[in-house]
């Protein structure tokens, strides 16, 4: 059911390829992060989103990324110690515009440093956009 006014937000987890029954971690959450991306998640996986300390293997993380949360490399790193073997990491990032826009060259130069590849893109809100992380060893499985 999607409310007057959420139309942008409809979707988001069918954009971000989540089915029932995943297991979604969230990472970098702060009062700035957008709570219909969340919900809709929520909603498909039945079940609220894992936080930064679970000790679950997880299906997707969704990493919250702005411009001056640290280190994007080592956030990436940490992101994928409770990964599944098939699983992906979402960077979402400020628009452009937005405060703590991250520009996509600095999240393309920390991307092969972790030792991941960037597969896509989608918008997540008004506010926020979605790049697609996976390991190249996953990539290469579905020869």
């Amino acid at each position: 059911m999607v409310a007057a006014g959420d139309t942008g937000k409809a979707g988001v987890a069918d954009r971000l390829g989540i089915e029932p029954g995943m297991v979604v971690q969230e990472l970098g959450w702060d009062e700035d992060v957008d709570d219909g991306v969340r919900a809709d998640i929520e909603e498909r996986i039945g079940s609220d989103l894992l936080e930064e300390d679970a000790d679950e293997v997880v299906d997707v993380v969704l990493l919250w990324w702005r411009e001056d949360d640290g280190d994007l490399v080592d956030a990436l790193m940490d992101a994928m110690g409770p990964l599944a073997e098939n699983g992906v990491i979402w960077v979402l990032t400020p628009k452009t515009g937005r405060d703590g826009h991250v520009e996509p060259s600095e999240i393309a130069e920390a991307v092969p440093t972790a030792g991941l590849a960037q597969t896509s893109s989608a918008g997540v809100g008004d506010d926020w956009a979605a790049t697609k992380l996976v390991s190249p060893k996953s990539a290469k499985t579905k020869r």
